[in-house]
């Protein structure tokens, strides 16, 4: 049995295992894949040390750390279930191949992280990975000189349209919040000086006050529908569809632990959930801000945290 499973490579996940290495702890990691939103995330300027670092390159960074302690990491594998046994937990995860594989551990760390939000309207379904996609990051370059557009009111939604407004021929933002002081320009959420950015370039033109309704196309995506403040119906031709209208907790995996109404792991200033010996850290527990760097802190929490339970153990 392991002292300590973390389920999860991101920032939060890398954190605690850092920490764990430290002290010598008898554990490994489980992760469908390294690095999470992380490595998505585009262009970071707020990760303290680095003035301005690539998602993918601070991610890299993360893992390269994590693995200099020789810490055991099993990529590729998504956690199934969490039950309760003698002693500890029975983690029982699975691959894409089906693949199964088990542990047994006295700790876990729950570092799983968010996945975006689908827009749930017609053609969604049809056309993902058709045009409609939810990384701009990843599939951005392929809609080089094409029109595309973006779907969202917060940060990644912004960050999303300033990307491509350098590759897209015309990009188009759609929020669903006017354009007033209330709303902070038509973004509640969004940082002031993305906002102004996105703005002030000259091949983005930004929607306000609508809602998608429809993804169209034949083979690919040729068009979006939306409704206006009105309620009119409109068409406009697209090419590319990003989706960025926020994330949910990946917490399927527990089904005895206590969560929020939006599926948010529920933890104290220690990281420790309802359940003693379960901990949760990152952008999976109900922290109110979704940052890398209050990610990072957690996961150093849930570690101190885990050993402080398994001495206690002893």
């Amino acid at each position: 049995m392991l002292d300590l499973l973390i389920i999860g490579g991101s920032a939060a996940g890398s954190a605690a295992a850092v920490y764990s290495a430290r002290r010598k702890l008898n554990f490994q990691i489980v992760s469908v894949d390294l690095g999470g939103e992380v490595a998505l995330s585009g262009e970071v300027n707020n990760w303290l040390g680095e003035q301005k670092i690539q998602g993918f390159e601070l991610a890299k960074k993360f893992t390269e750390h994590v693995k200099s302690y020789g810490t055991k990491i099993d990529e590729g594998f998504k956690t199934e279930k969490i039950e309760k046994i003698e002693g500890g937990f029975k983690i029982i995860a699975k691959n894409y191949s089906g693949e199964e594989k088990i542990y047994e551990a006295k700790a876990v760390i729950i570092a799983t992280g968010i996945h975006p939000r689908n827009l749930d309207i017609p053609g969604e379904k049809e056309f993902n990975r058709k045009g409609v996609t939810y990384c701009t990051v990843c599939d951005g370059p392929l809609y080089k000189n094409k029109t595309t557009i973006t779907v969202g009111a917060g940060n990644s939604a912004l960050e999303s349209a300033l990307m491509m407004a350098g590759i897209a021929q015309k990009h188009y933002l759609l929020t669903k919040y006017s354009n007033t002081p209330e709303n902070n320009g038509g973004f509640p959420r969004g940082e002031n000086i993305l906002i102004d950015k996105v703005k002030s370039s000259p091949t983005v033109e930004i929607i306000y006050n609508a809602q998608i309704t429809e993804v169209i196309g034949d083979n690919m995506v040729t068009a979006i529908k939306y409704k206006n403040e009105n309620g009119e119906e409109k068409t406009l031709p697209v090419q590319g569809v990003f989706a960025h209208i926020g994330f949910l907790p990946n917490s399927d995996l527990i089904d005895f632990i206590e969560k929020d109404r939006a599926g948010q792991i529920v933890i104290d200033q220690k990281c420790q959930t309802s359940t003693p010996g379960i901990f949760a850290a990152g952008d999976v527990t109900n922290v109110p801000y979704k940052q890398i760097a209050i990610s990072a802190g957690q996961g150093v929490t849930a570690a101190l945290s885990t050993i402080e339970y398994l001495n206690k153990l002893k």
